[in-house]
């Protein structure tokens, strides 16, 4: 087995949402059975493109239809994930601001809204305690 076939073993491709209301505060998932806070969204399967990917994960965990359209790309993140252990997650970020409600569907157990500008009191996965909220602030910091 060479090595790009064990990195690429370890890697998991997934969209995910820096998903905002209009207080500005950001929404977390939690899944079924594990304690990490983090993005909503999921994995990209072969055939679609990573906002397909997070349309159909947003409707499927948490009943919201959303307009890829009005999605802003962030960029390409990655970090160890959360609930695999020696894997690497990649992630395609995409922001967006929604003001309907969400509902815990599929495997997300618990849904919280926090103010991404402080640390939230629950434990969050790397990638989003890491990078995603960090880069979220910084982008805040320089509008202000």
């Amino acid at each position: 087995m060479t090595s790009a076939s064990v990195v690429s073993a370890n890697l998991i491709r997934i969209a995910a949402a820096l998903l905002l209301n209009p207080a500005g505060q950001t929404l977390l998932v939690r899944k079924r059975g594990t304690t990490a806070f983090m993005q909503p969204g999921g994995k990209i399967e072969a055939h679609e493109l990573p906002v397909h990917a997070l349309a159909r994960e947003l409707e499927e965990e948490l009943g919201l239809r959303i307009d890829p359209a009005q999605t802003s790309f962030l960029g390409q993140f990655s970090a160890p994930a959360a609930n695999e252990p020696g894997c690497v997650v990649q992630a395609e970020i995409f922001q967006l601001t929604i003001e309907a409600d969400v509902t815990p569907a599929a495997e997300i157990e618990e849904v919280i809204w926090v103010d991404p500008a402080t640390d939230p009191a629950v434990v969050l996965a790397p990638l989003t305690r890491d990078l995603i909220l960090p880069f979220y602030r910084k982008s805040l910091s320089a509008i202000a």
